[in-house]
């Protein structure tokens, strides 16, 4: 029997989901096989590289949306920090995906330069990313707001299809996963539609997805119950969720943190009060562990057999901004 415990001292993301199970010995590969079925790879490239945060090697993962200019990729990080220029714009977006990307974006990113001094730890890594430098940077939260903007919004321009939460499910059930992935994917993305279709006061045929940056989510998503499969874990429990506090803005204007669809996720999960200025935990990450964990609770007795780290998309002064997850019997 093999457990899997979701340490997320820094809140929970999809990326930081994936990152963290590779960095614990799932197969990246199988991952980029598997996903191959759902016949969208035009629209993605995956990546991920070992970053350090904090002084914690961790695994920073990422979907590159094709097709625009810089990828926002994954909504998160980086992009922002390219991207700045738009951030701003986009501000708007949604929300959601926010999670990521957003934030940085802006503001900073220009300093960033500098900044981050901190940070940098990794940058250099990522360089790439790009990420790098800019978040951390901000540590200081301030940020939020903005960011999040992003991305999407390109995206979604390009993006041509709005996807609506049937055409998600319809990819997912005609792609060919085992019964296990599929059903695991099916009830994580149900969990995430009844609850924007909830909060926007609308049935669940009618959510559309491009708010919760539909590439992204269904990577990180389809992603996790691939991974998790592939691990063997019988068992899955997690940590009380820290939400983050402060103000991110999203399509629909500046809502408080966490954003709402966040919130209804997490009915009946505990959450934990935490004073970190920023979106610690994303609607796909919440609908994440919501569906995947029978317990909240301290670390489980166990004998550990693997442990990895995930990188979000920030850096903060005081503790990394990575998910654990520790596997044992």
């Amino acid at each position: 029997m093999k457990t899997l415990y979701f340490d997320c001292f820094s809140g929970i993301s999809g990326d930081m989901v994936i990152g963290a199970l590779i960095d614990a010995g799932a197969d990246p590969n199988v991952l980029v096989e598997e996903l191959k079925k759902l016949n969208i790879e035009d629209e993605y490239e995956l990546k991920w590289n070992k970053v350090v945060k904090n002084g914690i090697t961790s695994t920073k993962f990422d979907v590159v949306l094709l097709g625009e200019s810089h990828h926002h990729g994954h909504h998160h990080d980086h992009d922002q920090g390219h991207h700045h220029s738009h951030d701003h714009e986009h501000g708007h977006h949604h929300g959601h995906n926010h999670e990521h990307g957003h934030h940085h974006a802006h503001s900073h990113d220009h300093e960033h330069g500098h900044h981050h001094g901190h940070s940098h730890e990794h940058d250099h890594h990522h360089e790439h990313s790009h990420e790098h430098g800019h978040h951390h940077e901000h540590s200081h939260d301030h940020e939020h707001g903005h960011h999040h903007a992003h991305s999407h919004d390109h995206e979604h321009s390009h993006h041509h299809h709005h996807r609506t939460y049937q055409d998600i499910v319809k990819l997912i059930e005609t792609a060919g996963f085992s019964d296990q992935v599929k059903d695991t994917a099916l009830k994580i993305f149900k969990k995430i539609g009844e609850a924007e279709g909830h909060i926007h006061g609308i049935s669940l045929e009618h959510v559309h997805f491009h708010e919760v940056g539909a590439v992204d989510s269904i990577i990180d998503i389809v992603g996790a119950a691939i991974l998790i499969h592939q691990l063997n874990i019988s068992t899955v429990k997690s940590a009380p969720i820290p939400v983050g506090t402060g103000k991110i803005r999203i399509d629909h204007g500046i809502y408080p943190v966490p954003a709402p669809a966040t919130l209804e996720i997490l009915k009946n999960v505990p959450i934990e009060q935490s004073d970190i200025r920023f979106e610690l935990t994303t609607p796909t990450g919440a609908a994440i562990v919501s569906v995947l964990a029978e317990e909240f609770c301290a670390i489980p007795s166990m004998r550990v057999k693997s442990i990895g780290y995930g990188a979000g998309t920030k850096t903060f002064k005081n503790h990394p901004n990575v998910l654990r997850v520790i596997i044992g019997e």
